[in-house]
């Protein structure tokens, strides 16, 4: 029986195990203690452009129930739609047709969310094309994210966007100006990355935490300096966990929390025995009264 807290549920994400193949990570995770996975869809993890789609996501499917491992379906493949552009093309490309595949990438992962029973469905904006002024990528964003809100509110799977630094979306208030701007649409939710409120918001990685309560429906956790966007292993940052920890265990937050150390993949299973390792007491210790949390 886990010794951890069980409102906080830790998860590892496949990005992070690109060297090992899909039974294996699963399994691997499973051995280590984790009870869930962020499953980024690309070539060597359920190839979403692949055929007989529905088939393999129902083998995947079984593998996490044999495990009891849950799900987020995350989106963040490097070279899955170009292999010229590193996540191109996106939700801001210019050409219609392009941000069209985009927006049906983003439609078939509600469908193999749905199909897997995950909690969430994550994605990004992308950067702000050369040429493309602001008001103009803010409205392509809304329409390009037309079609995904629907299938996500057919499916009754939460959208969870994130805000990623050096794009159109990279801060909460950014995530707050797209909720508005659409009419804040039931299905849309937020991504909430504890390494990115580190490196660029002005509140502390726990306020971000609370602030974010409201909209939260996927949690990705990494170690991350001040002002540099890079995902570090967890105490090679800045980021002090035990507050957030907590703050997040305060929220009532049901979903999974994530490690995301994508460019870690050549140390992918040593890597997650240690991101195990420190986070388990951690949220073993924010399972306890908090001080200063409302009853």
């Amino acid at each position: 029986m886990s010794t951890h807290d069980p409102r906080l549920r830790l998860g590892y994400g496949t990005n992070g195990l690109t060297d090992l193949r899909l039974d294996d990570a699963l399994g691997l995770l499973a051995d280590l203690g984790y009870e869930g996975v962020g499953l980024t869809l690309d070539h060597m993890h359920l190839d979403p452009l692949a055929p007989e789609l529905p088939a393999r996501t129902r083998r995947v499917a079984q593998r996490l129930g044999e495990l009891g491992l849950g799900v987020t379906v995350e989106t963040g493949a490097r070279y899955v739609l170009d292999p010229r552009r590193k996540h191109g093309p996106s939700l801001l490309d210019p050409d219609p047709d392009a941000r069209a595949r985009r927006t049906a990438l983003l439609v078939t992962a509600v469908r193999v969310a749905a199909d897997l029973g995950a909690h969430a469905v994550h994605c990004f904006s992308g950067v702000t094309p050369d040429g493309t002024d602001e008001d103009t990528a803010w409205k392509l964003l809304g329409e390009a994210l037309a079609p995904v809100l629907d299938a996500a509110a057919d499916a009754g799977v939460p959208l969870a966007i994130e805000p990623e630094p050096g794009h159109l979306l990279a801060t909460l208030a950014d995530f707050h100006r797209l909720r508005e701007q659409l009419g804040d649409p039931e299905p849309l939710g937020l991504t909430l990355d504890i390494g990115h409120c580190q490196c660029l918001e002005p509140q502390s990685p726990a306020e971000c935490v609370r602030a974010a309560a409201p909209w939260l429906r996927h949690v990705q956790i990494e170690d991350m300096r001040r002002g540099v966007h890079e995902h570090l292993p967890f105490g090679d940052g800045e980021i002090d966990f035990p507050p957030v920890l907590e703050a997040l265990a305060a929220t009532g937050y049901r979903g999974l929390t994530v490690v995301e150390l994508p460019r870690h993949s050549h140390a992918g299973p040593e890597q997650a025995r240690r991101s195990m390792e420190f986070l388990r007491p951690l949220t073993a210790g924010a399972a306890s009264p908090l001080k200063g949390a409302q009853p």
